[in-house]
């Protein structure tokens, strides 16, 4: 990153699901453990240099209220465009979580 003290800020907003990490259940989506992994490889990578957080809708609502884009997304669209991911509050993907590619290419660009 060229900005040592810049903290990018990655939210993924997430469709309902039966857990937290949607990582529960007999079906395990593995678009979702593609996310966990690459979230917990950036984290490890970036140590505090990079800030990501998931919000799921059925236990974090409040949060998915505080943002306008995604709230206008799901009031145009419904759940089906979630996720929503959002870096330093700017959408960047909808309907489906981004990879870790993805993700690095975002933390690399400049705000």
């Amino acid at each position: 990153m060229n900005n040592a003290t810049e903290v990018k800020k990655i939210e993924i907003f997430d469709p309902p699901m039966c857990c937290v990490s949607g990582l529960c259940g007999p079906d395990i989506d593995p678009a979702l453990l593609d996310i966990n992994e690459a979230i917990l490889k950036i984290k490890k990578e970036f140590d505090g240099q990079v800030q990501i957080e998931r919000y799921l809708l059925s236990q974090q609502g409040p949060k998915f209220m505080q943002q306008p884009e995604v709230m206008k997304r799901l009031q145009t669209n419904g759940v089906e465009i979630l996720p929503v991911t959002l870096v330093n509050g700017k959408v960047v993907k909808e309907r489906e979580y981004p990879g870790y590619e993805e993700l690095m290419k975002y933390i690399k660009e400049k705000s």
